[in-house]
């Protein structure tokens, strides 16, 4: 037979195991994120390097 928890028997029994949570972040807070180029492969890079000391 298994047992039935009110609401808030739940909300503790949450509280116990995954103590207190973190503050609610507030939507001023919020940062825009911009996509960006990815970065070229490190076979590239190294190519570069190469041919511009070899001129």
């Amino acid at each position: 037979m298994s047992e039935r928890f009110t609401e808030d028997e739940f909300a503790f029994l949450r509280h116990v195991r995954f103590g207190e949570l973190p503050t609610r972040v507030r939507p001023e807070d919020l940062v825009t994120v911009k996509e960006t180029e990815p970065a070229p492969d490190y076979a590239d890079l190294a190519y570069d390097v190469r041919h511009r000391a070899e001129g």
